[in-house]
């Protein structure tokens, strides 16, 4: 049996240099994850600092980043022998774009109803 590069077990998906292959939703369902955006969206930050701001170890927080990065909603940049965190617009706009459709739809659908719906004269 053949397995795929790029992946663990022949699971998940291997995608161009860059692009996310991890579900933002997914990432986001974590509340470690979601401090760790809170954080960084006060600026960049290298892992100490993110860890130094938690109650978990710093290769558990690295695990986290990662999961993130694969997601698309943070990205690192090399500084000598450290790595600063950084979130992405891309995938933050990804999100939104979702939430922003999905409910767009839904209150459109409610509108229609609301307007299509008189009152009944015999109530």
């Amino acid at each position: 049996m053949r397995r795929r590069r790029g992946t663990a077990g022949g699971g998940g998906a291997v995608s161009p240099a860059g692009a996310a292959s991890g579900d933002p939703f997914e990432a986001l369902g974590d509340p470690t994850r979601r401090e760790i955006l809170r954080l960084l969206s006060h600026g960049d930050k290298p892992v100490r600092e993110i860890a130094d701001a938690l109650p978990i170890s710093r290769p558990a927080v690295s695990r986290h980043l990662r999961l993130l990065k694969d997601a698309g909603m943070v990205s690192e940049q090399p500084d000598g022998t450290r790595r600063i965190y950084h979130l992405r617009d891309e995938g933050m706009e990804a999100v939104r774009a979702y939430l922003e459709g999905v409910w767009g739809q839904a209150a459109g659908r409610f509108r229609l109803v609301a307007e299509n719906t008189g009152e009944d004269p015999d109530r």
